[in-house]
């Protein structure tokens, strides 16, 4: 069988993406001699967050994810971030190819309120890997990459926050379902109020947490 290995080699925001977009860069390396024709790949990947730390404020805006920092001993389990497929073309050697990952700003999302809670330093991801690979010399044979095949990357804080800020400038993005949505654009009607951002302010203030 054709051993495998999986190298990150960075990670950037796609500038040009329609809409928020990572570009992981992987450096994928088979057994010497080896003709690859195709690599179908899948990659799973996952927030480690055990293997960071955090300040006081992070740890707070995380307390929904995790409980109390008290708790993390036993509560800090990986977060699913993305599973994404890619096709490799062929190669001998040694190859390097971009894997692309949409992204989310839903808060819903685990691994996007996780993201948001961080103000610096890296975040910890693993990749896992899976696929079929087409190898042979003079034909093809059809092989499994075996499924402990792995990479680790640190991607900087910063790449997020770069990422979110050029599709959602200075703002922030909450999902909600139809008859939520109704009810607050009757409200923003009766009280007779310009923006959501004033209807959330204004709620906010009712309720005793904001002063407008």
């Amino acid at each position: 069988m054709t051993g495998f290995t999986f190298t990150c080699t960075g990670v950037r925001a796609d500038p040009y993406a329609a809409g928020p977009t990572l570009v992981f860069r992987l450096r994928i390396t088979a057994s010497p001699g080896t003709r690859v024709h195709a690599l179908a790949l899948r990659c799973q990947i996952r927030i480690e967050p055990a293997r960071r730390g955090y300040g006081d404020a992070e740890a707070e805006a995380l307390a929904d994810l995790f409980g109390e920092r008290s708790r993390w001993g036993s509560s800090l389990h990986p977060v699913q971030f993305a599973h994404v497929p890619v096709m490799v073309q062929g190669f001998t050697g040694e190859t390097e190819t971009d894997l692309v990952v949409p992204c989310t700003y839903d808060m819903d999302i685990a691994s996007s309120r996780y993201f948001h809670a961080l103000e610096e330093g890296e975040v910890p991801l693993l990749m896992l890997f899976s696929g079929t690979a087409f190898t042979g010399a003079g034909g093809f044979q059809v092989e499994p990459v075996p499924w402990d095949r792995e990479a680790t990357v640190r991607m900087p804080v910063k790449t997020w926050q770069e990422m979110v800020e050029q599709h959602f400038p200075g703002s922030g993005w909450i999902r909600l379902p139809r008859d939520a949505m109704d009810a607050l654009l009757a409200y923003r009607s009766r009280q007779a109020l310009p923006s959501w951002q004033a209807t959330v302010e204004h709620l906010l203030h009712t309720a005793g947490e904001r002063t407008p």
